[in-house]
């Protein structure tokens, strides 16, 4: 199995779970659940992990027991595709002196969430060095930053004002 976390975009041999299915965006929704809970998957059951723009979401007490948790389920070698806003791009473009008010707002809600329902907040701030802290100590063996996942239509490929503000890492078991 490949499992798409917070993933709305029905694809071929990937099972789609998310926190939430009560409307027409969801309606691919196979199994409702939380990252940070993956106890209803066996240990290495997955192949694959995709989660864009999911991990921020994670409170910070929870985040070692949430890798953990997604470092069981994957089969050995198993690949965990994960995005999230890169938090030193996203610092860069708030203290531009260039950008306006209105942007600087877009970019606060990019660093800690749209906060449009109780789950769109952001709790975690992440670069490359935090990033690969937490893989280590979760138990992957090698992480490699990519450009782009080129899976889904999502928001790994991001741009802000010309500027991508994803950070697109391949964590392997």
């Amino acid at each position: 199995m490949k499992l798409h976390i917070g993933g709305m975009e029905k694809k071929e041999g990937w099972k789609i779970l998310n926190i939430q299915k009560n409307d027409d965006r969801e309606k691919h929704v196979d199994l409702v659940g939380d990252i940070s809970d993956l106890t209803q998957f066996d240990d290495e059951s997955i192949e694959e992990v995709y989660a864009s723009h999911t991990l921020e979401h994670v409170k910070q007490k929870n985040m070692f027991k949430t890798l953990k948790g997604i470092h069981r389920v994957l089969k050995d070698g198993g690949k965990f595709y994960v995005s999230v806003p890169d938090m030193d791009i996203l610092c860069k473009l708030y203290l531009d002196p260039k950008i306006n008010l209105k942007n600087k707002i877009e970019v606060m809600r990019m660093m800690y969430g749209g906060q449009v329902d109780e789950f769109d907040f952001h709790y975690f701030g992440w670069n490359m060095p935090l990033l690969e802290t937490f893989f280590k100590d979760a138990g992957f063996k090698k992480f490699e930053r990519v450009k782009s996942f080129s899976l889904f239509n999502d928001t790994s490929e991001f741009s802000f004002n010309g500027v991508p503000i994803s950070l697109n890492v391949i964590a392997y078991k």
